[in-house]
């Protein structure tokens, strides 16, 4: 029962649209409908600046960090990345949105694993922006900051169910991010710039 309430909590706030709902109330725009049409924080922030970008990026993190943290604390290991799953399943189909298109689980998994494996997490963060700041792709740091948990997991001991979590996580990021693979591949994706761009779709 506990288990069910957990991953329920997890889905209902993962489903939270903070970056549609932030934009809507302070710009009174949807965010759907400017710069590449994601809800999450990479395009808020592109888009509107780290005024609005911050704040996504942290409640989006904490989605996934409080169901997962109060899963393994209250149950365990698996039902603590089965309420981050959950969590990362509402942020990419929110409820709140119809279960129309989300964002792309990037922050939400990094909060889930904060929550059930702060060590890992907390490598896969620094990879994340080291990466980051090294090329400028937001896209390129999310996948290999996601790819690297599932290693990172099993290096470090931890539980199988966060090894197959780390597994599943990077799998669902890697294809949630296609399109900026073919673009990278390419060399037409667009690196991120500090400040505010253009609003165009």
């Amino acid at each position: 029962m506990v288990t069910a309430l957990v991953i329920l909590v997890g889905y209902l706030a993962g489903s939270v649209p903070t970056g549609y709902w932030i934009v809507r109330a302070w710009r009174g725009v949807d965010i759907r409908t400017v710069g590449s049409g994601n809800i999450g924080a990479s395009n808020v922030w592109r888009v509107f600046g780290r005024r609005y970008g911050v704040p996504v990026v942290l409640l989006d993190v904490a989605k996934g960090f409080g169901p997962a943290l109060v899963g393994t604390l209250l149950v365990g290991d698996l039902t603590g990345v089965l309420a981050g799953g959950a969590a990362m399943l509402g942020h990419w189909r929110p409820l709140f949105l119809r279960f129309e298109k989300g964002g792309k689980t990037v922050a939400t998994a990094g909060g889930a694993f904060l929550g059930v494996a702060p060590i890992v997490g907390g490598i896969g963060a620094t990879i994340w922006i080291a990466t980051f700041l090294l090329f400028r792709y937001a896209s390129l740091a999310s996948i290999l900051a996601a790819c690297s948990l599932p290693i990172l997991a099993a290096l470090l001991g931890e539980p199988w169910p966060v090894i197959v979590f780390g597994a599943l996580a990077a799998l669902a990021v890697v294809l949630l991010h296609r399109a900026n693979i073919a673009r990278l591949r390419a060399g037409t994706e667009r690196r991120f710039r500090f400040g505010r761009e253009a609003p165009a779709r």
